[in-house]
């Protein structure tokens, strides 16, 4: 098992360079940081641009190969470079990280948990009337892009609102502005203003999780271990727990990594959306002001993200699949 996840681990050490690699490349290739500076008022002469823009290492009048090394070399000791407002990239990024972990967090272990057990059991209530509710809500929140979701639950939100006549639901930013408290009341003010952000993502994942659970669930519910297991003398439940449920969770951890991906896709919108200063939102900002330091180092914690929740799975998949340890 040990030599397993040490070869999964390199593999995963080497895409993340080749995905940072190409981010960077396309971001320099694409984004025009002079343009950023040449549209200010009063605009700056091109001897000014071009100092400036040296100073940051986005001059396009320098080779790309030469600009990614400086750039590379920086990131392998920990420094992104700079923002093209003069900022330090990895201190700020590291404040946006937070704000997004907390949030794909809380949504990924509530999303597929919620998923699997739903899934699970409208395997075993197959065609009844829990297995097509279950199948309903899932292929109608399937057919809604995250965007759409997250637009329709603040509208919703803000309709509960008027109708209360008071703010039950918080539809913006990560806390109240101005807010004066201790850490205890803090935190319940970040709960408060997580609720909306944190069940659209997780609504998201529950739906791709019920579908493909109930799926692999029924591929097993009529093995021959579980019979076997029953036959021993284990009640259905027990088989059904502790052999069905162990067996078919293998593929759907499989899928947990692609699912994953999605969702932190999906995160770029939602904090956009609900005004949440994380890395997605952080990334359409950079986009547009042709931030190209800053478009590399979220495609950077975007690969993070994405490959040790892969990694996460080849544990659990080692874990669930004995074949793996041997």
């Amino acid at each position: 098992m040990g030599k397993f996840l040490a070869r999964r681990l390199l593999n995963y050490v080497v895409l993340i360079f080749l995905a940072t690699s190409f981010a960077y490349l396309l971001a320099a290739t694409n984004l025009y940081p002079r343009g950023y500076f040449e549209q200010m008022q009063p605009p700056p002469s091109p001897e000014a641009v071009n100092s400036q823009l040296d100073a940051l290492n986005l001059n396009d009048q320098t080779p790309i190969a030469q600009r990614y090394v400086t750039w590379m070399s920086g990131v392998l000791v920990g420094d992104f470079g700079q923002t093209i407002q003069g900022g330090d990239v990895t201190s700020q990024m590291w404040l946006k990280a937070g704000v997004t972990l907390r949030l794909i967090t809380v949504a990924t272990i509530l999303g597929s948990a919620i998923g699997i057990i739903i899934g699970a059991y409208a395997a075993v209530r197959q065609y009844r009337g829990f297995d097509k509710a279950a199948t309903a809500a899932s292929f109608f929140v399937l057919s809604v892009p995250t965007v759409v979701i997250a637009l329709s639950v603040q509208v919703g939100a803000n309709a509960i609102n008027d109708f209360l006549g008071f703010q039950l639901l918080t539809y913006s930013g990560e806390y109240s502005a101005g807010f004066q408290g201790n850490g205890w009341e803090l935190f319940l003010n970040r709960v408060h203003h997580a609720i909306l952000p944190t069940f659209v993502l997780a609504v998201a994942l529950f739906a791709a999780f019920a579908r493909y659970q109930r799926n692999m669930m029924l591929d097993v519910l009529g093995a021959d271990f579980v019979r076997t297991a029953m036959a021993k003398g284990l009640t259905r439940r027990a088989a059904l727990f502790k052999h069905a449920l162990r067996t078919a969770l293998i593929p759907t951890i499989t899928y947990f990594t692609f699912t994953f991906g999605a969702l932190v896709s999906g995160a770029t919108f939602t904090e956009k959306i609900y005004g949440w200063h994380g890395m997605g939102a952080w990334m359409i900002d950079s986009i547009f002001s042709q931030d190209v330091h800053v478009v590399a180092a979220v495609s950077w914690f975007m690969a993070i993200t994405i490959m040790a929740a892969s990694f996460l799975s080849d544990i659990l998949y080692a874990w669930l699949d004995p074949r793996v340890r041997v």
